[in-house]
């Protein structure tokens, strides 16, 4: 599996043709304290760039955008019951959605760990 990293600070892991996105730590902690989630619709296609979710905070709210076109195939429910779990465990129990990609192939131009630290550091 691959971690890869969007601009909008999102995550995607990739296994195949599924992927699973959340929220980076970057964004959680420029977010503060998430009170509420919104979750895409299971089942429902959307194309890259879409806003899929949102997610807000005591501080703002925020879409969380898809990274490629797709089929979302599930949604953590476990988030939706604690949003909290974006802000504790954002790469692990705080993911947001899994998808099925039309192509992965389009993820390719997202930027690994290395890139994505960088790039966060000069987000500040």
């Amino acid at each position: 599996m691959t971690i890869k990293y969007t601009p909008d600070h999102e995550w995607v892991q990739i296994d195949g043709n599924n992927a699973t996105v959340g929220i980076t730590h970057h964004a959680q902690d420029a977010l503060g304290d998430v009170v509420f989630v919104d979750l895409p619709e299971v089942g429902k296609t959307y194309a890259a760039k879409d806003a899929a979710a949102v997610v807000e905070s005591v501080k703002a709210a925020a879409d969380v955008y898809m990274p490629a076109n797709g089929v979302v195939t599930e949604v953590n429910e476990a988030l939706r019951a604690d949003p909290a779990l974006a802000n504790s465990d954002p790469l692990n129990a705080g993911w947001f959605f899994k998808m099925t990609l039309a192509n992965p192939a389009e993820l390719d131009g997202l930027m690994d760990e290395t890139s994505y630290t960088s790039f966060a550091a000069d987000a500040h």
